[in-house]
C-alpha cells in the first residue's frame, strides 16, 4: 500500500514539475512510541463511597466512573428525602453514563446504589428485598435491587 502512495506522489511531482524527493524505506514507515514507564498498567480498582445531597454531587461520581477504575457506592437517602425531582435527574444521568461506558448499576436496598465501569459486573442473585415505591419507580426495572 505504501508503494502505491509513493508511486502516486512521484507521478504528481513529475506532473507539477517538481523534483522527486527520495525517501528511504525507514522514513516511509510509521512508528508508534510506547511509554514503558507508565503506571497505567498497574492501576488498581478503587471502591469509593459517595453521598448525593444535591444534583451537583453527581459530577465526581460520573468522572470517576468514566476513568474506568472506580466502583461507586452512592448513598441516595439525603437527596431522596429533600428533592425527588433532583433524585430522578441524578439517577437518569447516572444510568445514561453507565450505559455509555458499558458499565453496570444496581440498587442496594432503599438508600444505596452501586455503579461499576465496564471492568466489573454486578451479580444478581435470586434474593430481592422490598424497595420503596419511589426508588422502584426511578429504577423502572432496568436493574435489580438487593
Amino acid at each position: 500500500m505504501a508503494n502505491i502512495f509513493s508511486k502516486l506522489r512521484s507521478r504528481l511531482n513529475e506532473m507539477m514539475g517538481e523534483k522527486e524527493l527520495k525517501q528511504t524505506d525507514e522514513a516511509q514507515k510509521e512508528y508508534v512510541e510506547i511509554d514503558t514507564d507508565s503506571s497505567e498498567g498497574n492501576r488498581r480498582i478503587v471502591v469509593k463511597n459517595f453521598t448525593l445531597t444535591d444534583f451537583s454531587d453527581i459530577k465526581p461520581i460520573l468522572d470517576d466512573l468514566r476513568e474506568g477504575y472506580t466502583i461507586c457506592i452512592v448513598n441516595i437517602r439525603p437527596l431522596r428525602e429533600t428533592d425527588n425531582v433532583d433524585l430522578t435527574r441524578a439517577i437518569s444521568k447516572l444510568k445514561k453514563t453507565i450505559e455509555a461506558i458499558e458499565g453496570d448499576i444496581a440498587g442496594l436496598g432503599e438508600d444505596y446504589l452501586i455503579a461499576t465501569p465496564s471492568i466489573a459486573k454486578i451479580h444478581r442473585g435470586k434474593r430481592k428485598p422490598q424497595v420503596s415505591e419511589e426508588v422502584q419507580k426511578e429504577l423502572e426495572g432496568e436493574f435489580e435491587t438487593y
